[in-house]
């Protein structure tokens, strides 16, 4: 066992275990979207980043494993303010049709938003083109892609299926294949 405070509360978890793991176990929230519990942990997304003392860069905790007299806090002001300009890139390039949208309300990026305490993104500029993806099988809109890889996981992995890629999506950027698997 691997013993760590997070928040100033003391836990024990096997050495296997993340951070977001130990944070669990002690019921301490820490907001995640790329992550799929016992499917997918590559850390994409950023929004888990936490404070661990005597690290110089916040750490993604869906993919860091604990050490033994680690001190992990999940809630400072670098961290909030980390996750609310991470939050705040993703929706730079997302469409603003919240109101209008099938999910709205049932939103996990909506929730994660109310979370955060941000509305709007102070980032704005050019926002991928892109259209409807439509199959017999699957519809998909690209142009409300984060970039967090779940779909690609669900399809690759407990699906089988192998139809969703990572080509295409965003700006400029290059499939290159998922370090996390």
């Amino acid at each position: 066992m691997v013993n760590l405070t997070i928040n100033g509360k003391a836990a024990s978890v096997p050495e296997d275990s993340t951070i977001l793991d130990a944070a669990k176990s002690l019921n301490i929230k820490i907001p995640t979207l790329c992550h799929l519990k016992d499917v997918n942990a590559c850390g994409v997304c950023r929004v888990c980043v936490v404070e661990v003392e005597g690290m110089r860069n916040l750490q993604a905790s869906c993919i860091s494993r604990v050490r033994d007299g680690m001190n992990v806090k999940t809630n400072s002001v670098r961290v909030r303010a980390a996750r609310r300009t991470i939050y705040e890139l993703m929706l730079s390039n997302h469409p603003r049709d919240c109101l209008n949208c099938s999910r709205s309300s049932r939103c996990e990026l909506q929730e994660l938003g109310s979370l955060l305490g941000v509305e709007e993104s102070r980032f704005e500029g050019e926002m991928s083109a892109g259209g409807m993806d439509v199959s017999p099988s699957v519809t998909r809109d690209p142009g409300k892609c984060i970039l967090c890889r779940r779909c690609v996981t669900v399809c690759n992995e407990v699906q089988k299926v192998g139809a969703i890629g990572l080509q295409n999506r965003g700006f400029y950027w290059s499939a290159r294949p998922c370090a996390c698997r």
